[in-house]
């Protein structure tokens, strides 16, 4: 099955949390779920009082963005994968 390179990066505006490796994924979905991962995931490594101004933004191997997701829109029932 082909994949599809996706990059992660985190940012509130001021602040930025790159993601330099990226992901290969097969379809939409997947990448949709594992940038919730990614949020979720950075929410609990790093404790800060209010993540309301994050999101994870996707782009893709061209470095278009593709795909943006606002933490506080996270699902926390996210499975790990």
């Amino acid at each position: 099955m082909p994949t599809r390179l996706y990059r992660f990066h985190c940012t509130d505006g001021h602040e930025l949390v790159t993601d330099l490796k990226g992901r290969r994924l097969p379809n939409m979905a997947q990448m949709r779920a594992h940038a919730e991962r990614v949020a979720l995931g950075l929410m609990e490594r790093v404790e800060r009082f209010d993540w309301l101004g994050w999101q994870v933004e996707v782009y893709d191997a061209k470095g278009r963005r593709v795909w943006i997701r606002a933490f506080v829109d996270v699902n926390v029932d996210v499975q790990a994968a």
